[in-house]
C-alpha cells in the first residue's frame, strides 16, 4: 500500500515525479478526514493484490467482500504478464487505486461536490 506521503517524498517537480501544487498543499495540511487509513492513520493512495487481470482490465472496479467498490485496478507487474495465460498468484499482482484516495480528491483537493452527490458519497 502506498499513502500520500509517497507523493510529497518523490515529488521533484519534473516528469514524472511534478505533483501539482493543490495536491502537496492538501498533503501538507493533513485534512484526510473520514478518508484517512484507520490503521495507518495517513490518506492511502494505492494496493496491491494478486487479482487475475490482464491488459485492458485498467479501470475495473475491485470490490470487497461486502461487494462494495474499494478500488480500480490500474497496472499490473511485468512478472505476471503470463497471467493471460496462465494464473499463479505467486506471481501475479494487480496496483489499484484506492476509493477512499479518490474521495478525498474530490472532496478536498479538487472539490467535485456534485460527483460525490450523484455517488451518494
Amino acid at each position: 500500500m502506498t499513502t500520500v506521503a509517497g507523493i510529497a517524498q518523490k515529488n521533484t517537480g519534473e516528469v514524472p515525479f511534478d505533483a501539482p501544487a493543490p495536491l502537496l498543499d492538501a498533503i501538507a495540511r493533513g485534512d484526510f478526514g473520514d478518508t484517512a487509513d484507520p490503521v495507518l492513520g495517513t490518506q492511502a493512495v494505492n494496493f496491491l493484490t494478486n487479482l487475475d487481470t490482464t491488459g485492458g482490465n485498467s479501470g475495473s472496479p475491485v470490490l470487497n467482500a461486502r461487494g462494495e467498490l474499494i478500488g480500480l485496478n490500474f497496472d499490473s507487474n511485468w512478472e505476471a504478464v503470463s497471467a493471460s495465460w496462465w494464473f499463479d498468484p505467486r506471481y501475479k499482482r494487480a496496483i489499484h487505486v484506492d476509493m477512499r484516495y479518490m474521495r478525498w480528491l474530490m472532496e478536498k483537493v479538487y472539490p467535485a461536490p456534485h460527483l460525490l452527490r450523484e455517488m451518494g458519497l
